[in-house]
């Protein structure tokens, strides 16, 4: 049976590199975002998100739909399968790994293999557009 997550991303480049997290314990790094919580819209799922992983404020007139991905979660079970909407935006703050994120960084197309699988169809967007390098 397959299973279904259903996540919301944040994609946010600077010099042609795209940030990523790192959650604590983990190895692999991910666009930053996460789980829609019970009745949460996108944008406000996006803006809990961005705030509880990165301590900024995503301003959320700014918030634009860049595309949504299916693919394998990773460290989930054979089956499960994520759902990521990926959304543009500008913040105010300073960004900053929270208590449950290990480490940011900004990747560009050679560091691609760090994250997760489904985020490698993001990086390739974002290449075929020149964004990222």
């Amino acid at each position: 049976m397959t299973r279904l997550i259903d996540a919301v991303a944040w994609v946010h480049l600077a010099e042609g590199r795209l940030l990523t997290a790192r959650s604590r314990g983990k190895d692999v790094f991910y666009i930053p975002g996460g789980k829609r919580d019970p009745g949460e819209s996108d944008l406000e799922a996006l803006v809990r998100e961005v705030r509880e992983e990165l301590t900024v404020a995503l301003l959320p007139k700014t918030v634009a739909h860049l595309g949504t991905w299916t693919g394998p979660a990773d460290g989930q079970p054979e089956g499960t399968l994520v759902r990521m909407a990926c959304y543009t935006g500008e913040y105010r703050g300073t960004l900053a790994a929270s208590s449950e994120i290990e480490e940011i960084a900004w990747f560009g197309l050679a560091e691609k293999h760090r994250t997760a699988v489904l985020d490698h169809e993001v990086f390739d967007l974002l290449a075929a557009r020149g964004e990222v390098w």
